[in-house]
C-alpha cells in the first residue's frame, strides 16, 4: 500500500556543480525536495520505489546499488542508487534517477531499500495507472519518490520555445500534485504533455494508480518555470 510520496522535477542543474554559476537560482528548489524527502522518511516505508522518465536504454527496472553518472553533463560526479548490495546491472542510471540517487544521498537516506524504474515517454496512461497498482501491492507499505518536469515551453527561450498552452497546463498540474487529486493526474492529456515536453507525465501517472483508493493528501512545496521549464515539488502523506 502507497503510504507517502514526494514528487520532485529532475534537471541535472539540481546539482550545483553541474549549475555552476546558476547554481543558487535553483537553491528553493533543492530546500523544497529535501522536506519532500523528509515526509518520506517521516512515513516509515517498508519500501522506497524511484520513478523518472528514461529514454529506451534506461527503461524498466534499476536495482538498489546501480550507479549513476553526471559526466555528461561536464562534471566527474558519481551516484548509487542506495547502497550496494551486489545486485546493480551494468547499465547506469538514466538522468532522472541519477538525480533521485543525488537527492538521496544528500538526505542521508537509509531509511528503506530502494528500486528504481524508469518510464518511456510512449507509455499509455492506462499502463502507468496499472504498474502504480502493482507498486504499490509490492510492499506493506510503500513510497515514491516520482522524478519529472512540467512543460518545457513556457518561455521564449524554453528548450521547446514558447507555447501559451504550457502555463495552464503546469498550473493544472500544480494543482493536481499539491491537492493529491488521483483522477485529475489520470485524465492527463499525453498528447498535450508531450507536445508541450512535459517528462513527468508518464512517472505522474505512475503515482495516480498507486495512491487510487487511498486517502492521501498533498502539499504544494515549490512551483516555478526557471529556464522556461515547470518545476514542480508536492508531498503526499
Amino acid at each position: 500500500m502507497l503510504v507517502a510520496a514526494a514528487v520532485c522535477p529532475c534537471p541535472p542543474l539540481l546539482v550545483p556543480e553541474v549549475a555552476a554559476g546558476a547554481a543558487p537560482e535553483l537553491n528553493a528548489a533543492r530546500a523544497a525536495c529535501a522536506d519532500a524527502l523528509g515526509v518520506l522518511a517521516a512515513a516509515r516505508p517498508d519500501r522506497l520505489v524511484v520513478v523518472g522518465p528514461a529514454e529506451q536504454s534506461g527503461r524498466g527496472t534499476h536495482p538498489e546499488g546501480t550507479r549513476g553518472s553526471f559526466q555528461g553533463f561536464g562534471v566527474d560526479i558519481h551516484v548509487r542508487l542506495g547502497a550496494d548490495r551486489g545486485t546493480a546491472a551494468g547499465r547506469l542510471l538514466p538522468p532522472s534517477l541519477a538525480v533521485a540517487a543525488w537527492l538521496l544521498e544528500l538526505a542521508g537516506w537509509a531509511d528503506a531499500p530502494i528500486e528504481g524504474l524508469g518510464v518511456g515517454e510512449p507509455l499509455e496512461a492506462e499502463r502507468c495507472i496499472e504498474l502504480g497498482g502493482e507498486i504499490a501491492a509490492g510492499a506493506e507499505r510503500v513510497a515514491l519518490l516520482v522524478m519529472g518536469d512540467a512543460s518545457a515551453c513556457r518561455t521564449l527561450k524554453a528548450p521547446g520555445y514558447l507555447d501559451e498552452r504550457a502555463a495552464p497546463f503546469d498550473a493544472a498540474v500544480a494543482r493536481a500534485l499539491g491537492s493529491a487529486d488521483v483522477a485529475a493526474l489520470k485524465a492527463l492529456d499525453a498528447g498535450l504533455a508531450y507536445e508541450l515536453k512535459a517528462s513527468g507525465r508518464a512517472p505522474w501517472q505512475v503515482l495516480a494508480g498507486a495512491a487510487s483508493g487511498t486517502d492521501l493528501g498533498g502539499t504544494l512545496l515549490y512551483e516555478d518555470g526557471p529556464y522556461g521549464v515547470g518545476y514542480v515539488v508536492a508531498a503526499w502523506s
